[in-house]
């Protein structure tokens, strides 16, 4: 782990060697990372109790071949308690994911994004 980053136990992840973590990350507690498909959480992410990560889908034609996608969360991204961010998602730059939120597509730079599936609901000031 980087400088200044912290994960709150309990927590459970399957593959950490494909988890980059930057700096002054913060993770409360209940956190899941399913990261076979890799994990890139920036400098300064903040992501609330109980969140998932989850890289991993199952094939519909066939349950038994697994597909993965990529988790990118960008620098200063905000990830409230208990969301669920999906293969393939990208979070923005200072983004903040409301809590509860299902998150199925990339959330852009600045945005505040709530709901299942999550949408984006404002824009913030840039910083």
């Amino acid at each position: 782990m980087q400088d200044g980053t912290f994960f709150t136990p309990p927590f459970q992840v399957d593959l950490a060697n494909c988890v980059k973590l930057g700096r002054n990350v913060f993770a409360n507690h209940g956190l899941t990372v399913m990261s076979l498909g890799g994990i890139e959480i920036e400098d300064g992410v903040m992501l609330g109790p109980e969140v998932g990560l989850f890289t991993v889908n199952h094939e519909p034609e066939n349950i038994r071949v697994v597909m993965t996608k990529k988790i990118h969360i960008k620098k200063n991204a905000w990830i409230g308690a208990r969301v669920n961010i999906l293969p393939g998602v990208t979070i923005g730059e200072n983004a903040i994911v409301g809590t509860g939120s299902i998150v199925t597509k990339d959330i852009p730079d600045n945005a505040v994004a709530v709901g299942n599936p999550a949408r984006v609901v404002r824009m913030t000031e840039k910083k």
